[in-house]
């Protein structure tokens, strides 16, 4: 092979597959770019309506569906380009057929979490700034990905409920519904007025600033105790003001029993000696 073969032989190639090469390059980098932009554009589109509806906490969903779609159209374009060129996909399909079972079985659990962070993601059974309990932990969620979710204890731990087990456990959340009810508990003597108890905490309901009128406040009888009659008490609040009206209550309560003479009674035994 002379000179003028070698040239010819390159001059062929750049003709043939050195142009579609070239194309294919062009054509994956502008691809991207406007993928990145397009992914960008959706993303503040949506989370300017969210801010607009007062939705503005579901911001980590949002961004990890517009990543994920992303990466699936720059698989779909670099599918596409393979077959472009002329490269047998079919071997490469099952290279990666291949390649997914036993990085399946390698990683399961990753993969069961992978799937409950889409599951999740797309049910949103809670979302940033939710106060939820799930797998024996309770806490304020502060980001959503797509293996595990964080949370943020009362006491300022952070765990990490990976999404597997997360998607099919029992989810309580305390942050969907704009009211909650608080719910106590009170002890009083048999020889007290269980009325006269139970009109003090309502009119304590009642003038509390934080407390709703409407569902109605209720104080009844909840048991005859061995050495007490318990009131149940119920007071319906803002989501937000759940604590302060619990701790707020339970204070006022028990100034406003000592100041009318109404006891609380505590456990007591009685010991008879025979002589």
């Amino acid at each position: 092979m002379n000179w003028q073969d070698i040239l010819n032989t390159i001059q062929n190639w750049a003709v043939n597959t050195g142009i579609k090469l070239l194309i294919s390059i062009v054509i994956i980098v502008i691809s991207f770019i406007v993928i990145n932009k397009l992914k960008k554009v959706i993303e503040n589109k949506i989370l300017k309506k969210q801010l607009n509806n007062g939705r503005s906490r579901n911001h980590t969903v949002v961004r990890s569906l517009c990543y994920f779609c992303s990466v699936l159209l720059k698989v779909l374009v670099v599918l596409m380009i393979v077959g472009y060129l002329g490269i047998d996909t079919s071997a490469i399909s099952a290279l990666i057929a291949s390649l997914g079972v036993g990085i399946g079985l390698a990683v399961n659990g990753t993969v069961s979490n992978l799937a409950g962070g889409i599951l999740l993601l797309i049910t949103h059974p809670f979302r940033d700034g939710d106060y939820i309990s799930a797998n024996g932990f309770e806490g304020t969620v502060e980001d959503i990905f797509i293996c595990n979710t964080k949370l943020r204890t009362p006491d300022n731990k952070v765990v990490y409920l990976p999404n597997g087990k997360l998607s099919t456990s029992e989810i309580v959340n305390f942050s969907e519904k704009p009211m909650r009810r608080v719910d106590l508990s009170f002890s009083i003597s048999y020889s007290d007025d269980f009325e006269k108890a139970e009109k003090l905490i309502l009119d304590l309901i009642s003038r509390h600033p934080l407390t709703l009128d409407d569902p109605a406040p209720r104080a009844r009888i909840k048991a005859h105790g061995e050495s007490s009659i318990d009131l149940t008490v119920g007071a319906w609040c803002k989501t937000d003001d759940y604590w302060s009206v619990y701790f707020d209550l339970n204070e006022q309560v028990k100034k406003a029993f000592d100041e009318n003479g109404i006891e609380i009674p505590f456990p007591q035994v009685d010991v008879h000696l025979d002589k």
